[in-house]
């Protein structure tokens, strides 16, 4: 496997969040804390070991490396559950509930990952939001599935290619790490400036 053609899960998530943000920290190697990555990152500090517990009928793989020759994808996912030959990928995160496509797409990347690793089908994976305390499941609709390989396929398009502009999602960006590195919104007033 030559990793450095291998997309990683997490820029699967960053380019839906904004394909700048994707470009910013894949293509230009940025990378910048705020108290989300802070916060982020401790609350992860308990799945972040790899291993394996059990829990009565249920195998818990933790930090597990996956990857999908056939759509050149890898990464770490937190915890693979076992019940019944039955996996179940499951991804932690910081946040609140909701429809996160980015989300999404990270953790179906990651079941796409272990379907070709086993050959077995996958129906559906979780999310545990640390702020509801809650898990959320999510289906593996053929929808679902055409949607995150589509997002692949525009990530890899997009290598090599110009900074796409700032995205005009004012709650994203007020929550990005990266707001300090690329300036959305100076670089939207610099260019409405530039069309008068």
């Amino acid at each position: 496997m030559n990793e450095q053609y291998y997309l990683p899960l997490a820029y699967l998530n960053a380019w839906e969040y904004c394909p700048r943000r994707f470009f910013l920290e894949y293509e230009l190697g940025e990378n910048a804390d705020n108290e989300h990555i802070i916060i982020g990152r401790h609350l992860h500090r308990n799945v972040d070991d790899e291993g394996k517990s059990v829990e009565g009928e249920k195998v818990i793989y933790r930090h597990q490396w996956v990857w999908c020759d056939r759509l050149l994808i890898n990464g770490i996912i937190d915890a693979v559950e076992e019940i019944d030959r039955q996996l179940i990928p499951l991804e932690f995160k910081k946040g609140r509930m909701s429809n996160h496509l980015n989300d999404h797409f990270q953790l179906c990347g990651a079941a796409l990952c272990l379907e070709e690793r086993t050959g077995d089908s996958i129906p559906y994976g979780e999310i545990f939001y640390y702020a509801n305390r809650r898990r959320q499941r999510v289906i593996f609709t053929p929808e679902l599935r055409q949607a995150t390989e589509q997002a692949i396929q525009a990530a890899r398009a997009a290598l090599g290619k110009a900074m796409p502009p700032p995205i005009d999602h004012p709650k994203k960006c007020q929550d990005c790490s990266l707001q300090k590195i690329c300036l959305p919104k100076e670089i939207k007033k610099l260019r409405l400036e530039s069309l008068l």
